[in-house]
């Protein structure tokens, strides 16, 4: 019996990209349907997030969001353009953001199709992977056709239904912090939460304890 669990997802988030090509590698090798549940990050969320954060979170996290990706071998690299407009120095967030709306509404309307998982590790891959100017040219196009999608349709949809998308997208956030937490990437996977990069091999071994196994 396939089992099916939920993947709370930012495309701002660097663990959430360290994140998604494993889980949708996980999904490939094994009898799981994992649903991409994408939100919006603490930036829009929480404007004044990081502003209030210890001075070294940054530097930190950085840090170790590097040697994760080295570890596991995975591309990595500064967003070029970050998807949240931020003063680095001051943590202020500008009013305006034309790149993060777009994102994750078309992760919700890929999402909607059945193929938010590919959506989104491809379009990860290329903001979070060392591509520059990742929103000019075909890059996203090259993207969505990677996973299956057409970005025009995606593009229109996003614009056509944008209330609806944002009401989903919202709905999202509830459902993560009605399962237990708050932040990205989280698996959420029969009530129980699994937060973070690094708690990958223990939902696997969560799910196989309800009797996941391999495709056949």
């Amino acid at each position: 019996m396939t089992l099916t669990a939920d993947l709370f997802f930012s495309f701002r988030s660097p663990y959430s990209y360290l994140a998604i090509g494993r889980y949708r590698a996980m999904a490939e090798e094994w009898d799981v349907d994992i649903a991409l549940r994408p939100v919006y990050p603490l930036a829009i969320r929480e404007p004044d997030f990081f502003e209030r954060n210890h001075a070294n979170w940054l530097g930190y996290t950085m840090r170790d969001m590097m040697r994760v990706a080295q570890f596991h071998s995975i591309p990595f690299g500064p967003p070029r353009p970050d998807p949240i407009v931020q003063n680095i120095m001051t943590r202020k967030i500008s009013e305006e953001q034309p790149y993060i709306y777009r994102l994750t509404r078309l992760g919700q309307a890929a999402a909607r199709r059945g193929k938010g998982l590919a959506f989104a590790h491809e379009a990860a891959r290329l903001i979070w992977g060392g591509a520059e100017k990742w929103h000019e040219g075909e890059h996203l196009a090259g993207a969505a056709q990677r996973a299956g999608l057409d970005l025009a349709k995606l593009d229109a949809e996003a614009l056509a239904d944008a209330e609806a998308l944002d009401a989903e997208i919202h709905a999202n956030q509830a459902a993560l912090e009605a399962g237990g937490h708050w932040g990205v990437p989280t698996l959420l996977f029969e009530g129980e939460p699994f937060f973070g990069q690094d708690r990958i091999e223990m939902a696997l071994w969560r799910m196989q304890q309800k009797g996941l196994q391999k495709r056949g």
